[in-house]
């Protein structure tokens, strides 16, 4: 372990748990040493306010005087899980097939953890995406929150469009930013024509 020194390490950790409304949790330490505080402010700078149980992190952690916590992720990829049940209004698309779909730039309209579902508005398209708890969890959400910047992939399910993946707006932002020569912002109209693809 790192003593209390300010120098900081890399940790490829677990989520063993995190609360949104207490705004914090912790992670594994695949030392051995004791659990690894992840604070929400941590999180959303990352561009996520939710993480799944059993998530895998990739962090930097730092010795505190109240014990290790982590100061800045560098990845997060959904929990190891069998393979993703159907889910009955999805689509018979595969996860390969799910893979290839455009990520749309979208906003959360309103989530309920405890019904299970919620919608989210996909930019310059009318209409709502439906959000399956299911399918956050597989994509390493744990819960969402109204105004949400959040990319997704959509299907035309059996109710009308529904979310097949749901990943970090920040995140895939940032992608497309060190994708782009230059490491500079995606064209705005490369976004719309993403947009528009659905």
């Amino acid at each position: 372990m790192i003593d209390n020194d300010g120098q900081q390490r890399k940790v490829a950790g677990v989520v063993k748990w995190f609360d949104v409304a207490k705004g914090f949790g912790f992670l594994t330490d695949p030392d051995g040493g004791a659990d690894i505080l992840l604070h929400a402010n941590v999180l959303r700078n990352f561009g996520q306010g939710s993480v799944a149980d059993g998530a895998r992190i990739n962090v930097m952690v730092q010795a505190t005087p109240r014990g290790m916590q982590a100061v800045e992720i560098l990845s997060i990829d959904p929990p190891l899980t069998e393979p993703m049940p159907p889910i009955e209004d999805l689509c018979a698309a595969t996860p390969e097939e799910i893979a290839l779909l455009p990520l749309l730039p979208a906003r959360v309209k309103w989530f309920d953890k405890a019904k299970g579902f919620g919608f989210a508005n996909v930019f310059a398209q009318k209409g709502d995406v439906f959000l399956h708890i299911e399918v956050l969890r597989h994509s390493g959400f744990s819960d969402l929150t109204v105004g949400e910047a959040i990319a997704i992939r959509v299907v035309d399910g059996r109710r009308g469009l529904m979310a097949a993946q749901v990943m970090s707006w920040e995140r895939v932002a940032g992608e497309m930013r060190a994708a782009t020569p230059g490491g500079g912002a995606a064209p705005a109209n490369k976004l719309r024509l993403v947009a528009g693809a659905v």
